[in-house]
């Protein structure tokens, strides 16, 4: 691949790692693409337990690569559409990835760069990152992104965060929800490992069904489609062999079947 690097350990875990330090990984058409591909691929390798995004060099991610926008800005109207459709298209594949996947931030995350920490299920950062929804500097919107914001902070701090443009450190992106840990630079990967480590103890197939039914879930009243949605779901995955096993170990007092072995 020409703009990312990917691994597959032992156990499962699958890092992608963006590859374009010398623009603090800015994305542009072809990261786009390597991304969706990979996410795909990811998603559907019955090897891969969960999948870990992060950036080479000094930042996980600076957003848009500017001659990417800048090329767009002089391009048709229906060159744009088809260029945002898949900018949308690779953060969608991020987020409906059926494997667990967590987001390690640090340096900088701007504009597209949230995006992407937000289309992750979890992110942690260091505690010298830096965050900014920063598309309205350049003239342009945070559109494709702002649905994930909203989502994450809510829309009263997705607006202030649009509009304003302004930089926002680890601890204040942590306390709106933008990630859920910040810990010191060099804690980070110690704690990325914890994630992992408690994420591996869980049944796959049971992650695979809490992303697929959490999707179907709004913030509101739990309504009868909703209650006969989750019982339907539950009753189901009660009867599947991953249960069983689950129920096994625990009365065993065993490590479950799809726990890694240690080393």
């Amino acid at each position: 691949m020409e703009t990312l690097q990917l691994s597959l350990d032992g156990r499962g875990v699958a890092t992608v790692t963006m590859n374009r330090p010398e623009v603090f990984n800015a994305f542009n058409e072809a990261m786009i693409a390597e991304l969706d591909q990979v996410f795909a691929q990811l998603g559907d390798d019955p090897a891969v337990r969960l999948v870990l995004l992060q950036g080479a060099g000094k930042a996980f991610s600076a957003g848009a690569d500017l001659q990417w926008m800048k090329r767009a800005s002089e391009a048709t109207l229906e060159w744009n559409l088809d260029d945002a459709r898949r900018f949308a298209a690779m953060l969608d594949r991020i987020a409906r990835c059926p494997k667990p996947t967590l987001a390690r931030v640090h340096g900088l995350a701007l504009g597209g760069g949230v995006g992407l920490t937000l289309a992750c299920d979890l992110a942690i950062a260091g505690a010298d990152a830096k965050f900014a929804v920063s598309e309205a500097r350049f003239g342009i919107l945070p559109a494709v992104i702002g649905p994930y914001v909203v989502n994450a902070v809510g829309p009263r701090q997705a607006r202030r965060l649009a509009l304003t443009a302004s930089r926002i450190g680890a601890d204040e992106a942590g306390a709106m929800g933008l990630v859920h840990e910040v810990v010191a630079p060099d804690a980070l990967d110690a704690t990325v490992d914890r994630w992992v480590d408690e994420l591996l103890l869980n049944g796959p197939q049971a992650q695979r069904e809490i992303k697929a039914l959490f999707a179907q879930l709004e913030v509101g009243p739990v309504t009868e489609p909703v209650r006969e949605l989750t019982a339907q779901t539950i009753a189901r995955v009660r009867k599947t062999d991953e249960a069983r096993e689950g129920f096994a170990a625990f009365l065993g007092k065993r490590p479950a079947a799809w726990v890694p072995r240690q080393s």
